[in-house]
């Protein structure tokens, strides 16, 4: 939860308020699917035995369209050649409260929950007796668990401006111009624990919503944001729009309830809220108080990290490694606080009862830390990646393009439970120029912590801690993924769950993969000697790597002449939990796997008969994530056609897909391992973190309409 929301643990009675941009669609009709969303909320809601209270818009906007149509239907040939005047609005609230009243009936009898209606009107307020009496019948109705719905009575209602007052709420003086308003002002009477104004956007921006420079504001400080906010214009279907709504939030956050502004076009954010989830923006007194939880927002972290790679992107390629190497020593050095603290992650996450291949991938033993140590200074070695002439060429004469080298900018790198990766792409950040945004899993989190700490503090103040941010707030991860103008990459690693909700929540470019199915092929003319190793290995080596075998293909004669069996005791020996397909289920009497696209992570692979190469090859294709294939074989023609028909990101002939690594690829390290076609495929290391930029050096030259000017378009060569 999110520390600034956790007051809603002691929340008992809330009032949502719902607002006519969110009752309606742009034409002026109900939008039943929102109306519908809400009403199913508060039905949870009240299941869950909360006091809730709701205050609608939208009477006058549906009084209007049924008006106008009935004006339709009773005019004349000649009234329609006539401009037809505006329609009275009292009387279009009239018609409308009526019908939208009906509506919030059927909707909640639907849910087998009672509703009830009460209309108010701003001077009702100033009557001590009549607060007094509303309070009771709100009270007796809640004690039912009948859910109150108010609304401004605008059909009788004398105002005709609004109300210019500061402390309008405060003093609870019975004035309010529109439903934010009253809302406020029966959040106060009622003595209510929350209010939920709904609108048709996020939140409160700091800036109209439509700007691409605005961004939303999670928590509302009137001495710093009351200066700072431009706002948009006034909704056009309602009195309100989001000046209302921050009046209406500030005045009843001041005087003692907490008001969130969150969307009404979401289907569960009230939901979410009550969860205590960062949903929209909040006002509560306390606010300026809560320094000690005072955060860097998405923008500015990624800022920051943008600024901070350029200026290690001016850093010669020796400054660079000397950055690395200060990286690894203080990781060697530190290794005690680091098994700590992991140490610490990897009880909690035993106590919680995780499974044993996320505790195995959590976990820091003192070979990983080594060889993360190594890793580190193997990247520090390597070659200058920055700045290399990749290809020159002589466009014409005194005219000579350069295509260059150069650093994405800056990566947000989302990944679960494996602090050691944290390692890894900080390395490969500083190696390719890139500023960095990590966000860990929460079961690693004092490991991710640690880790941090130490790579930042060997990162020199020239260039900045700033260059590698840590993110700690799973709620901060919808900002980032806004950042399409700052972020240039995005890399989940994960599950498939993951990666599929960052691809559909963002603009941003995605390199990831979303499962490993890694398959061996053991075709008929395999040496089994070889096979069993190679499928031990790929199996057991590191059960919960997005490398290791989870299928094992076996040529049909192999289940003839007891090559089969030999494989499959070689996994048995091992403790390989063994599920078939079809064929090898009903031959080796195991059980039946439920899908071929299942990633084990664990000592447990599928296994199943195939009848040669071509439907191994149509087997993978079908069942597999386009990671890791290996096929196994002594006939080189079948293993050709494996290499080159399989479309996987790695392909390999007699070895293990437990290579498929950036370490043991030689690349130092990786970001994660790419299925994508586009840009970086495989193991990604420096490489699939650098771009290029093109540079033209020229002695005057001009277009001119291509006169006077001969294209050479010679390859010149590259000096070192």
């Amino acid at each position: 939860m999110d520390p600034t929301r956790a007051f809603v643990k002691s929340v008992k009675r809330v009032i949502v308020k719902v607002g006519t941009a969110v009752v309606t669609r742009s034409d002026g009709r109900l939008a039943l699917g929102r109306l519908g969303a809400l009403c199913e909320q508060l039905k949870e809601l009240n299941d869950k035995d909360y006091e809730v209270i709701l205050v609608t818009s939208g009477a006058v906007g549906l009084g209007r369209q049924r008006l106008r149509y009935r004006r339709l239907v009773n005019s004349s040939f000649s009234d329609l050649q006539n401009p037809q005047g505006d329609l009275d609005g009292k009387a279009c609230a009239a018609v409308g409260q009526s019908s939208l009243m009906a509506l919030y009936d059927i909707m909640f009898s639907q849910l087998d929950v009672t509703s009830s209606q009460l209309l108010v009107n701003d001077g009702f307020f100033r009557d001590t007796a009549f607060r007094k009496q509303l309070s009771d019948t709100v009270s007796a109705l809640l004690d039912l668990r009948i859910i109150p719905i108010f609304n401004e009575n605008d059909a009788v209602s004398t105002r005709k401006a609004s109300y210019e007052g500061k402390n309008c709420l405060q003093d609870s003086s019975g004035i309010f111009w529109d439903n934010d308003s009253l809302a406020g002002l029966l959040a106060l009477e009622l003595k209510a624990d929350l209010l939920v104004l709904l609108s048709d956007v996020e939140g409160l921006y700091s800036g109209p919503p439509s700007d691409p420079k605005s961004k939303l504001i999670h928590t509302y400080v009137k001495e710093k944001h009351q200066t700072e906010i431009t706002f948009g214009e006034k909704s056009t279907y309602g009195r309100g729009g989001m000046t209302a709504k921050v009046n209406a939030a500030v005045c009843a956050a001041f005087a003692g309830t907490p008001v969130i502004i969150t969307s009404g076009y979401a289907t569960d954010n009230i939901i979410r809220v009550l969860r205590g989830e960062r949903v929209g923006t909040i006002f509560h007194k306390d606010a300026h108080l809560w320094t000690s939880i005072k955060e860097v927002s998405a923008h500015e972290m990624a800022v920051s990290a943008r600024d901070s790679s350029r200026r290690l992107q001016l850093l010669n390629s020796e400054e660079r490694s000397k950055i690395l190497l200060a990286i690894a020593d203080a990781l060697e050095k530190n290794e005690d606080k680091i098994r700590m603290e992991n140490g610490a992650d990897v009880a909690d996450a035993e106590e919680i009862g995780y499974e044993k291949p996320l505790i195995s991938r959590l976990t820091l033993r003192p070979e990983k830390i080594s060889s993360l140590v190594k890793s580190v200074r193997i990247l520090a070695d390597m070659e200058e990646p920055i700045g290399q002439i990749l290809k020159r060429t002589e466009l014409a004469d005194k005219l000579v393009l350069d295509k260059i080298s150069c650093p994405l900018g800056v990566l947000l790198v989302i990944f679960e439970s494996r602090p050691d990766a944290l390692v890894q792409i900080a390395a490969l950040a500083v190696r390719s120029g890139n500023g960095l945004l990590l966000k860990g899993g929460k079961e690693a989190k004092r490991s991710n912590a640690i880790l941090h700490k130490i790579i930042t503090s060997a990162i020199p103040n020239t260039v900045g801690a700033t260059l590698i941010g840590l993110v700690t707030s799973r709620e901060d991860i919808p900002d980032l993924l806004k950042l399409d103008d700052v972020i240039d990459l995005v890399v989940p690693r994960g599950s498939n769950k993951l990666v599929s909700q960052i691809k559909d929540a963002t603009k941003i470019p995605v390199l990831g993969h979303a499962d490993g199915i890694c398959h061996v092929y053991v075709d008929k003319s395999a040496n089994m000697d070889m096979a069993k190793q190679i499928i031990r290995d790929a199996k057991t080596d590191y059960p919960a790597a997005c490398n290791a075998m989870e299928t094992l293909l076996v040529h049909v004669d192999l289940s003839r002449n007891g090559g089969l069996v030999e494989l499959v005791a070689e996994l048995q020996r091992e403790g390989v939990e063994l599920y078939g397909g079809p064929r090898a289920s009903a031959l080796l009497n195991i059980v039946e796997t439920n899908s071929y696209h299942t990633e084990y992570s664990s000592l447990a692979c599928t296994v199943e008969i195939v009848d040669d190469v071509f439907a191994a090859i149509e087997h993978i294709h079908k069942h597999g994530s386009s990671h890791t294939e290996c096929i196994i074989a002594d006939d080189c023609e079948v293993a050709e056609a494996f290499l080159s028909q399989v479309d996987s990101a790695a392909v390999f002939h007699n070895a293990s897909t437990r290579f498929c690594d950036g370490a043991r690829f030689g690349l130092g390290a990786e970001v994660g391992i790419s299925t994508s076609r586009i840009h970086a495929r495989g193991p990604v290391g420096v490489e699939g973190l650098l771009t290029n930029r093109w540079i033209l050096r020229g002695s005057g030259n001009v277009v001119n309409g291509d006169r006077g000017i001969t294209y050479t378009y010679k390859n010149l060569p590259i000096k070192a």
